[in-house]
């Protein structure tokens, strides 16, 4: 029998990650398995080229091989609220409605989902080599799994699972909870982010802005002079222990990370693992490894004990917004396909 495929896709504010995924057609309580190594045909483009989706998406169908069935089923993942037929998104021009595009392109089957949503569906498929584990813990077979990182912003999404081990996505938007403080330096940071901020957030300090933030705060404590450094320029400068207030900032934005993690561990549940995405931290691996990520995660009082086996990742994987998508077309168009 021949492989069905379908369109899928990473769109965020700066390129869009087109491939085909293949639907493997199974019941929801049989379960299947994704790899990175089964998309095909990948490709990213700059959406700077593009006046609108409608151009972007049908550019990578038209380049397809002959070979390839034009597929008329598709899972997009955007970086932006998709609750709405109409889509607006928040860090790129293209604005369209999910019910013309999909008439556009002649599709049966046309999804959007946030990013976050297509990074909680990644989880179980991730594997050994999409996900390097920080410090000790054992995942809980059919509890909760949680994903948070930070990049341009904080996002945060939970995975949960029902009695057939179906997934149900937990979407939020968790980055925005109030940022708690665990030690001296951290109050001073976050009173000179009052002076900025009427509301310090999490996002305030875990994210590329969050990054200089934490830098001109320690510049601040410390009496010196800060540069316009970007967050680029924090992580090489503290990475190469050439400025003592970039090395305090990534240290302490490592820190509350965990912190961070592990409240949101308590809160979903998340004995299935939490897991941390984004473009920032796989840069800087060993650094993360012997920061106090994991021990600040764990340092939860009374409740050490349910955050102490629960595992924590670091999400390696290029892919995982597709990865994703991917298994969000299958969950939705597998079992109506079979």
């Amino acid at each position: 029998m021949s492989t069905h495929y379908g369109l899928i896709a990473d769109i965020g504010g700066t390129n869009a990650r087109f491939a085909l995924a293949p639907i493997k057609l199974k019941k929801p309580s049989q379960g299947f398995t994704l790899s990175e190594e089964e998309l095909i045909h990948s490709k990213t483009l700059d959406g700077e080229n593009y006046d609108n989706i409608h151009g972007a998406v049908t550019d990578y169908l038209s380049g397809l091989p002959e070979s390839i069935d034009r597929p008329t089923h598709g899972v997009l993942a955007i970086a932006c609220p998709t609750d709405q037929d109409q889509i607006t998104m928040t860090n790129h021009t293209w604005s369209f409605k999910v019910s013309e595009l999909k008439t556009f392109l002649g599709f049966e089957t046309l999804i959007f989902i946030n990013d976050y949503h297509a990074l909680a569906n990644s989880l179980p498929h991730l594997g050994s080599t999409g996900a390097l584990q920080i410090g000790e813990g054992t995942p809980e077979k059919g509890s909760p799994m949680l994903v948070t990182g930070p990049g341009t912003g904080l996002g945060a999404g939970g995975l949960a699972f029902d009695k057939h081990n179906s997934p149900i996505t937990l979407p939020g938007e968790g980055g925005h909870m109030h940022f708690a403080a665990t030690n001296d330096d951290e109050i001073q940071i976050l009173k000179f982010l009052l002076t900025k901020y009427e509301r310090v957030s999490a996002e305030r300090l875990l994210s590329g802005m969050g990054l200089e933030n934490i830098y001109q705060a320690y510049c601040h404590i410390d009496g010196v002079q800060f540069n316009e450094l970007s967050a680029p320029e924090v992580t090489r400068h503290a990475v190469d222990s050439t400025n003592e207030q970039c090395k305090k900032a990534f240290t302490t934005f490592c820190s509350v990370l965990g912190s961070f993690a592990g409240d949101a561990a308590m809160l979903s549940g998340a004995k299935g693992g939490v897991f941390i995405a984004g473009g920032i931290l796989p840069r800087f691996i060993d650094f993360f490894q012997s920061s106090e990520f994991r021990k600040r995660f764990e340092d939860k009082g009374r409740m050490r004990s349910f955050v102490e086996n629960i595992p924590t990742y670091l999400i390696v994987s290029s892919q995982p917004g597709l990865i994703g998508s991917a298994a969000v077309l299958n969950h939705e168009v597998g079992s109506k396909l079979n």
